[in-house]
């Protein structure tokens, strides 16, 4: 894969990535995502970095992809992001991703979690672009040249001012591309995004920008790329609430409720195998409520089954509730050849 990065990003397609949500696109939700298809490049959920080098049994635990080439089952490359706040180990565990046959290094200066920022991680680092140029330029130093490293930021802390700054310090640090969540850290997830600041940011810099932020449809797609100017897009919540946009977007079949309804239980029955009932329950629940969003139907099962506490009672409970018999009759998912089950 992408031999030539320069080639997958300027080259005719507008490319989609599904954005790493922490404690939701595991690696059974970026197989079950990219096999639906239109998502080009995915990223794990982040691995914390504090003062140490990391096992290589962490690495493979957030992105078993790593045992595949770093690819999906259906071929998507994935990238390993890191967390942390100190340059040096940051520097160290990306050279030790790349031994391990990561295609990219990203590093996360968006995460807005109380907690990742009290210790040091994510947007913190956004109150000082200072530090993201030391970040970013340590672990540019650390892996080989034809490696990628990008950056995942926000617009800022808890205002907008170093939003600029913030863009020339990931690229002045040797950054390969930027991802931008067009909302301050104390902004969360509350609307609007704003992809005007995101302009401003590309127009700073010469290295390609990719907007995210409140994608949930086609027409939201549609206005992203206007306001920002970026080609290229990332998705996450709106993903999760409908699978098939990226898909749509790549002008494939928008899907319906049954075939989600497929792909809903074929993730849960690879997330019981993978992690067990309790975890795949868990996960189940999740994703059924993002499904809501876009689905009807599946906010009435989330209601029926959102007090089961088992993964098999949960997809018998679904079944039970959809109240429509497609279950024969609706397309099958395409399976991955069995020599390709492992990751």
């Amino acid at each position: 894969m992408p031999g030539d990065w320069s080639s997958f990003w300027n080259g005719p397609e507008d490319r989609v990535m599904l954005a790493p949500m922490e404690g939701v696109v595991d690696a059974m939700m970026r197989d079950t995502l990219t096999q639906i298809g239109g998502v080009d490049l995915c990223v794990t959920e982040f691995i914390r970095v504090t003062d140490r080098l990391l096992p290589e049994s962490e690495f493979f635990k957030d992105c078993p992809e790593l045992r595949s080439a770093d690819r999906t089952r259906s071929g998507v490359p994935v990238l390993v992001q890191l967390l942390g706040g100190q340059p040096g180990p940051l520097g160290e565990n990306a050279a030790r991703a790349a031994e391990l046959g990561a295609l990219g290094i990203d590093l996360n200066f968006g995460c807005p979690a109380k907690t990742v920022n009290r210790h040091d991680g994510g947007a913190t680092l956004l109150k000082n672009p200072e530090r993201i140029f030391d970040v970013v330029s340590s672990v540019r130093r650390a892996t080989p040249a034809h490696l990628p490293v990008s950056a995942k930021v926000r617009l800022g802390f808890s205002d907008k001012i170093f939003h600029v700054e913030i863009a020339k310090a990931a690229e002045e640090g040797g950054a390969s591309w930027l991802t931008v969540h067009a909302r301050t850290r104390d902004e969360g997830y509350r609307p609007p995004a704003h992809w005007e600041f995101i302009a401003r940011m590309r127009e700073a810099v010469s290295m390609t920008v990719i907007a995210n932020g409140d994608i949930w449809t086609l027409e939201d797609a549609q206005r992203a790329r206007e306001v920002s100017g970026c080609r290229h897009i990332m998705i996450g919540r709106g993903l999760l609430s409908d699978p098939f946009l990226a898909r749509a977007l790549k002008g494939g079949d928008p899907g319906t409720w049954p075939e989600a309804f497929e792909w809903f239980e074929r993730y849960v029955q690879m997330s019981q195998n993978e992690r067990g009932p309790h975890f795949a329950s868990a996960r189940a629940k999740q994703w059924l409520k993002s499904l809501g969003r876009r689905y009807n139907e599946a906010q009435a099962v989330f209601e029926d089954v959102k007090r089961l506490s088992h993964s098999d009672e949960i997809l018998e409970g679904v079944r039970q509730s959809c109240h429509v018999d497609f279950l024969a009759t609706r397309p099958k998912v395409n399976e991955a050849p069995a020599a390709a089950q492992e990751t």
